[in-house]
Formats: structure tokens, sequence, C-alpha cells
């Protein structure tokens, strides 16, 4: 499940498997932990959405009984673990008590899935030492980081073969540096290679050059081909930091200015 919008997934299976395919609960419940997953993108509260149960029991009656069985049965195991810690259980509960009721998903995603997956080694330390902590102690070694980003060494080798080939000359080969990113630290003393130094700045050019064509032939744009170049290519969100990124652009910019 990615975040917690498909959350009703598990749900869904859970009713087909009782209602259409005439399981007990128990082995319905079985195949469900066992078929879901559900990985966690981000704290902010979008990706970790609460359901109003006046909501689901208008549209999906049949689902929010179900969910009020998994919830039952989750607080049994809660009370057996934690007697008497009725604020804990309380706050662990699927159900969120108030004015309107509201389900959840995240808490729902976390009882329903076998594992939880962060989707970087700090995101994931965050994750179970602030927001699911109660649930990280409960279900030890079920958060699990997943990095969900791109391998630096991996995609210069991919996207840019004319700067993987002079590394591969500075350094010996491919195989002194795409399983390592720290032996790229042995680039080091060739900031002072005039001959290295060029040639880097000549595939930067090219790369450049590239772009502005591509650029171009897509959108009828001209950019200048001596300038720095700062690219994002991702969806315009809050948390992708796009607005940050473009104040550091300018900051960057009138430092440059100001510098005789």
């Amino acid at each position: 499940m990615n975040d917690t919008h498909p959350a009703i997934g598990t749900v869904e299976l859970l009713r087909i498997l009782i209602d259409e395919e005439g399981l007990d609960y128990d082995t319905a419940w079985k195949i469900i932990n066992e078929t879901f997953s559900y990985t966690n993108h981000t704290v902010l509260p979008e990706a970790l959405e609460k359901w109003s149960v006046d909501l689901i029991g208008n549209l999906l009656p049949r689902h929010l009984e179900l969910i009020y069985l998994i919830n039952h049965n989750f607080i049994q195991l809660l009370k057996s673990k934690y007697p008497g810690d009725d604020e804990k259980i309380g706050r662990m509960s699927l159900i969120e008590e108030g004015y309107p009721k509201k389900v959840r998903m995240a808490y729902l995603s976390i009882v329903c899935s076998h594992a939880v997956n962060g989707v970087a080694a700090l995101h994931s330390e965050l994750i179970k030492t602030t927001l699911f902590k109660e649930f990280d102690e409960l279900y030890p070694n079920k958060i699990r980081n997943k990095t969900n980003g791109v391998t630096p060494r991996r995609w210069i080798y991919c996207c840019n073969p004319k700067l993987t080939e002079l590394i591969n000359d500075a350094l010996g080969g491919v195989d002194e540096w795409l399983t390592s990113l720290t032996n790229l630290e042995k680039l080091a003393p060739y900031a002072d290679d005039k001959n290295f130094v060029a040639k880097f700045i000549e595939i930067k050019k090219d790369n450049k050059q590239r772009l502005r064509e591509w650029v171009k032939k897509n959108t009828g744009y001209d950019v200048p081909i001596d300038a720095m170049y700062d690219i994002q290519v991702k969806r315009i969100h809050e948390y992708k930091r796009q607005l940050m990124n473009i104040l550091s652009v300018i900051h960057r910019y009138l430092l440059i200015k100001a510098t005789p």
C-alpha cells in the first residue's frame, strides 16, 4: 500500500474472503496479513488519512463492520499486552474518538500488514521513534527500511557515459567506484589536474548542449549553455521542497553577483 490512500483495500479483501469465499475470520485474516505491506512516505498528515466513521458507514457499511471487528481483536491484543493502560490503548486504537469519530487509516494499515516500510534510513528511524513508536514496540522488526531513491553511482553510470568514462580512466575502471560511492573520494587530487578539469568541464558543457537542444525541441525555449543549471524533475509538492530549492537558487545567485 502506497501510503494510506488504498488502505480500505485490506478490508475489501477481508470482505471478499469472508462474505463471498466463505472463509472463517482467522483464515481470512492470515491471508490479509500475508498479502499486504504498507509503505509510509512522509510524516505529513495528508499521508496519514483519517476517514470519518459516518462517511464509511454511509458508503460502505459492511466495511465499517469489519473495521470494528479488526479493531476489537486488536484491542484484545493490547489489553493482554498492556493491562490497565487505557490511555495507551486509546492512543493505539484504530478508531479515534471524538466528533466525528474517525478511522486512523495508518494504524489500520500497520495492523493489517506483515511489514511497514520507511523510504530512507533517517525516515525509517524517525517513524520508529516518533510517529509509530508504540507500534514498533508492539511489533518488533515490523517497521523496516526500503530506501526509495536513486543511487548516485548507478545514476551516473546509466545517464552520463562520458563522465563515467572520465572517472574510470582516473580510478582504474568501473569496479573501483560503482559498488562504493565513497571511493569517489579518490578523485579529490584530480581537482588540481588541469587536463582532468578541462575534460570534466567539456563533459558538463556537452551535456548542457544536449539538454538545451531537448528543451528547444520540446518547448521552443532557448536556454543559455554558459549558465549554472539547477534542475528538479518531480511533481510540484510542498514536501518535495521546490520552494526551498528555488529560494536556495536565488540565494546562490545573489552570492555570486555580490562576489567581486
